[in-house]
């Protein structure tokens, strides 16, 4: 590491004001802040009352992710392995099984080793991807404004690979996560100054934009010529008890079941809201106002006996263990740039993303996952309900001076 600081100190001149590559400085900023703690430090007594910054708080989310990222490469193995099994498929097709078979990892669902390998050689190349290509465009915009490439897209990076199905053209995502980056976020000022969440942005331009590889019985597990829809998906079409017939709600909860790579364990998600709330960084308030508004009027509607409607017969807890909720509910709804500021505002913005995603799930079962579009209402709401706070208090304030 002495030598790799020594290199980047002699290449220092040639990025700094007056430097041949000045243009390219937010470059070599991103690389030395990644790599070592800033030289820029506070020298006078401050008014900061703690150790937290965007990189601290960036790093302290993705550690967060970390469980979901083993179940995106673990859950996505095991489900092309169960499919191929069921098959009778000796290797999988293309470049990932010749990989797999010239190092002998096998097909077999019941090993750990060969459902992560098998999953991360779908994974991987959707993160790298994403990772390149949104960086590029955060470079971009940071040499255009001269300043240094923000660690906000650390936690994007990572996010939207998660919310994606394991058969996602790379191509895709990379158009997806440049418009998430530039549409959501870069033309607003970039990260801090974003009212939409970029990650889920990037998401619901894919949904809309190519649906065909975004949706559908075909895109969750990877293996050509098999299908297999998401128990969301499955239940408008055939009915309550095909969900109930083809899994548990222990099944679901633990995560092995198709879906968006790393959004099926809610078990997962829970240790990453461990993770948010034992660090301050994700809001309680906001989960738990959620999950009220959901159980709420899930329990609600559910009551309801209807007819037509077979997504009126899912009890509270099934919305809970299913789709990509509880992953929305800890790491996308509490983003601390497009949530609500105020401790008011974020129980009322939790409580209107609950109620939104039942509504669009129950009441318009075309679009059975709900929490994605519900999250960027709820975006589009968060600073009317802190200025309503804010109004409320100042209007408090004055009439207690007034007595």
């Amino acid at each position: 590491m002495k030598v790799l600081r020594q290199l980047l100190d002699a290449a220092e001149p040639h990025f700094t004001h007056g430097g041949k590559l000045e243009k390219l400085f937010p470059i070599y900023e991103l690389i030395d802040t990644f790599l070592f703690t800033p030289a820029d430090v506070t020298k006078n007594a401050s008014h900061v009352r703690d150790g937290i910054d965007l990189k601290r708080l960036m790093i302290t989310v993705a550690v967060g992710l970390i469980p979901c990222i083993f179940m995106a490469m673990w859950n996505t193995g095991y489900q092309a392995n169960l499919a191929m099994a069921h098959l009778g498929m000796e290797s999988a097709d293309g470049w990932r099984g010749v990989i797999i078979d010239i190092f002998g990892i096998g097909y077999d669902p019941t090993s750990l080793l060969a459902n992560l390998i098998h999953g991360s050689l779908f994974f991987v190349p959707v993160f790298l991807v994403c990772n390149m290509v949104g960086g590029f465009w955060e470079a971009i915009f940071a040499s255009v404004r001269g300043h240094e490439v923000n660690e906000g897209f650390l936690v994007t990076g990572i996010l939207f690979p998660l919310t994606l199905p394991p058969t996602i053209p790379l191509w895709q995502v990379a158009v997806g996560i440049s418009f998430g980056v530039v549409i959501g976020k870069e033309i607003f000022g970039g990260t801090g100054k974003n009212f939409l969440n970029p990650a889920l942005t990037a998401r619901a331009f894919l949904y809309f934009a190519y649906p065909a590889q975004i949706s559908g019985d075909k895109v969750w597990v990877a293996i050509d010529g098999y299908s297999k829809a998401t128990p969301l998906g499955m239940v408008p079409a055939d009915g309550i008890a095909a969900l109930t017939g083809s899994m548990t709600k222990m099944q679901a909860f633990l995560g092995t079941i198709p879906g968006s790579m790393g959004e099926t364990s809610v078990l997962a998600c829970l240790i990453g809201a461990a993770v948010l709330i034992g660090s301050g960084i994700g809001s309680w308030r906001i989960m738990l106002s959620m999950t009220i508004a959901t159980v709420g009027l899930g329990a609600l509607l559910h009551m309801v006996d209807s007819t037509t409607n077979s997504m009126f017969a899912m009890d509270p807890m099934w919305h809970l263990l299913l789709g990509g909720y509880a992953f929305g509910c800890v790491f996308m709804a509490t983003d601390p740039v497009s949530a609500s500021f105020t401790n008011l505002g974020k129980w009322l913005y939790g409580g209107l993303i609950g109620v939104m995603t039942i509504l669009i799930r129950v009441v318009n079962p075309a679009f059975p996952e709900g929490v994605m579009l519900a999250i960027l209402f709820g975006n589009v709401f968060a600073p009317v309900f802190d200025y309503l706070v804010v109004q409320a208090n100042v209007r408090r304030r004055a009439l207690r001076t007034a007595l």
